[in-house]
């Protein structure tokens, strides 16, 4: 059996209520997982303090609460892993503004470091909102972004994950991206 059947194997399986799938299953998809959280942790190309190890684990745990597991196969569960982390990533990034406006309340002296994290929380909400307004948009032009940038996911991947064609992968991610400029730039269209 090749790596790919099975994880579409183990993920019957979790569909099928074996309990001991998905601690099989990790191993498999732990190096895919970890790439796409340093997807989501580097957006602007500064790091923030949420670690990429931490990123994969707190996903695993938010899995392995689902009640429902019914994957269709690999790239579905990826895009599913995708959406999660994203959630994770922009929780930490809200905690850590409502952090710099005194929800936390704690003295501190000015470090560079902490302004670079700052930053990249606000980049980090900018984006989740610009996701946020393609997903109103159009729903279908957010889960291509999200299997195509955030999973890694090819085209065909993606169009397996989403049911689509590989052209309307193509032609919905070409529209994503130019909106997704225009939602994060408005001042230049």
């Amino acid at each position: 059996m090749t790596p790919r059947s099975d994880i579409t194997q183990l993920l019957h399986q979790m569909g099928e209520g074996d309990a001991t799938a998905m601690d099989r299953l990790m191993p498999l998809v732990y190096d895919e997982l970890r790439t796409i959280a340093q997807r989501y942790l580097r957006p602007g190309g500064a790091t923030m303090t949420l670690d990429t190890t931490a990123l994969v684990h707190e996903a695993y745990v938010r899995l392995v609460g689902q009640t429902s597991s019914d994957f269709e196969g690999r790239s579905h569960f990826l895009a599913v892993c995708s959406v999660i982390m994203r959630n994770l990533v922009v929780d930490f990034a809200r905690k850590r503004k409502s952090a710099k406006r005194g929800g936390d309340a704690k003295r501190v002296t000015l470090d560079d470091h902490l302004l670079q994290v700052d930053s990249q929380a606000e980049e980090v909400l900018a984006l989740d909102t610009a996701l946020d307004r393609l997903e109103e948009y159009d729903p279908k032009l957010a889960r291509v972004v999200e299997c195509r940038y955030f999973a890694g996911l090819t085209e065909p991947e993606t169009a397996l994950a989403l049911g689509i064609s590989e052209r309307s992968v193509r032609r919905y991610w070409t529209k994503a991206k130019a909106l997704l400029r225009q939602f994060l730039n408005p001042e230049n269209p």
